[in-house]
C-alpha cells in the first residue's frame, strides 16, 4: 500500500501533461507547488510500519536516480512500482525470488541495449532548449538560459547555479575550473537545500601531501578566524586531528572551511595542483614542508602564501573554483608553454598529449553561472 500510495502521488507528475503538486511546509510557510518527481516523493511521510516501508523502498528509487541521472525519477518510480507490484504476484503465485532477480536483471539489459539504439544525441541549440525546458519542469526562461550556457561554454564546460539578489534570473560567463571532488565531510556543508558548501572570496591552501596533524594547519586557521576569512584546503588526505580541528571551527566557531581530497593520482595529481596553485595564486605545500617554517610566518607571509578566488561551489562530486585571482602573466605563460609543449615534442603519446589538453582546457576554461 505505501509503494502504490507514493507511487500515485508521484505519478501525476509524469510527462508533458503531467500536473502539479500542491506540498504543505512549514508552520508559517507557502505551500509549495512542484512537477518535480523527487521533490514529491521526499515530502511524502506515511508513518510507521509497513506501508511507510514500501513508501520508502520507491522513495530511494527516486533519490537514487536524481542523484545519478539528474532527471527521470518519476519514470524510475512509476516502473518501480509496477515491477515490485508485478514481482510480488509472481513470487505469491510460487515463483523463486531468485530466478525472478535473474529474471529482471535479464530484461534491464536488454531495454538498456535497445535504448541506446534508439537514442538520439543532442547536437543543435533547439535541442539542449527542448531537453532543458522539459528538465525544468517546462520552464521556457530557464531552458532557454540553460542553452544559452552551454553555447557559451560547450558540452562539456561547467554550469553553476546560485541563489542572486535580483527578481530575475541572468546568465554570466566567468573564468574559473572544475575538479572531479568533492568535500571529504558533509559537516561542511553551508547550503542545506542544494547540499553545497558555498564560500565568497575564500583564501585556498594547496599541500601536495598529507594534512594530519592540527600544528600544520593551525596558524592558517587562527589567520582565517581573526580575518573572519573563509578557507579551502586542498590536498592529499586530510586527516586526523587536523579534520575534526576543521570540522569543530566549523560547528562551534561558525567558520566557513571545506576540505578536498586532491584529484588524480601521482604526477598527474602533481600537474592538476600546479594548475590550481597558478589559477589562484597559492604556492603549494610539498610533502617535506616544515610546520616550524608557518609557525615563523606573520599574517602577511600568510596571506601571500594563500591563494584567492571569488567563489567555490563544492559538492560531494565536484569542486567548481570561480574567478582564480592568481598572476594573468603567470597563467597566460603556463598556457602558453602548454600550447607549445603540445605542439612541438614529438616523442610525447597520445596519452602524455591527453593529459597536456586536459590542463590546457582547465586553465582555459569558463564557468557559466546562472
Amino acid at each position: 500500500k505505501g509503494a502504490n500510495d507514493l507511487a500515485d502521488a508521484v505519478g501525476v507528475t509524469l510527462g508533458p501533461r503531467g500536473r502539479n503538486v500542491v506540498i504543505e511546509q512549514g508552520f508559517g510557510e507557502a505551500p509549495k507547488i512542484t512537477k518535480d518527481g523527487v521533490t514529491v516523493a521526499k515530502a511524502i511521510q506515511l508513518g510507521k510500519g509497513s506501508v511507510n516501508l514500501g513508501a520508502q523502498l520507491l522513495k530511494n528509487v527516486a533519490i537514487s536516480t536524481n542523484e545519478e541521472a539528474g532527471d527521470g525519477t518519476t519514470t524510475a518510480t512509476v516502473l518501480a512500482r509496477a515491477i515490485f507490484k508485478s514481482g510480488c504476484e509472481k513470487v505469491d503465485a510460487g515463483l523463486n525470488p531468485m530466478d525472478l532477480l535473474r529474471g529482471i536483471k535479464l530484461g534491464v539489459e536488454h531495454v538498456v541495449n535497445e535504448l541506446d539504439l534508439l537514442s538520439q544525441p543532442v547536437k543543435s541549440h533547439d535541442d539542449i532548449l527542448n531537453v532543458a525546458t522539459i528538465s525544468a519542469n517546462g520552464d521556457s526562461i530557464v531552458g532557454s538560459l540553460i542553452a544559452q550556457a552551454y553555447s557559451k561554454v560547450g558540452r562539456h564546460g561547467t554550469i553553476n547555479i546560485e541563489e542572486g539578489n535580483t527578481t530575475k534570473s541572468e546568465l554570466e560567463i566567468v573564468e574559473g575550473l572544475k575538479l572531479d571532488k568533492g568535500y571529504i565531510s558533509p559537516y561542511f556543508i553551508t547550503n542545506q537545500k542544494y547540499q553545497k558548501v558555498e564560500l565568497e572570496n575564500p583564501y585556498i591552501l594547496i599541500s601536495q601531501g598529507k594534512i594530519s596533524s592540527l600544528k600544520s594547519i593551525l596558524p592558517i586557521l587562527e589567520f582565517c578566524i581573526s580575518s573572519r576569512s573563509p578557507l579551502l584546503i586542498i590536498a592529499e588526505e586530510i586527516e586526523g586531528e587536523a579534520l575534526t580541528a576543521l570540522i569543530l571551527n566549523k560547528l562551534q566557531l561558525n567558520l566557513k572551511v571545506c576540505a578536498v581530497k586532491a584529484p588524480g593520482f601521482g604526477d598527474h595529481r602533481k600537474q592538476i595542483l600546479e594548475d590550481i596553485s597558478v589559477s589562484v595564486g597559492a604556492k603549494i605545500i610539498q610533502e617535506e614542508f616544515s610546520n616550524a617554517k608557518l609557525d615563523q610566518m606573520n599574517s602577511n607571509q600568510i596571506q601571500e602564501f594563500l591563494g584567492k578566488c571569488k567563489s567555490i561551489s563544492v559538492s560531494k562530486d565536484e569542486t567548481i573554483i570561480t574567478q582564480g585571482q592568481g598572476s594573468p602573466k603567470d597563467v597566460k605563460d603556463t598556457i602558453s608553454l602548454l600550447k607549445s609543449q603540445i605542439e612541438e615534442n614529438q616523442k610525447l603519446t597520445d596519452y602524455d598529449k591527453e593529459k597536456l589538453r586536459e590542463r590546457l582546457a582547465r586553465l582555459t576554461g569558463r564557468v557559466a553561472l546562472i
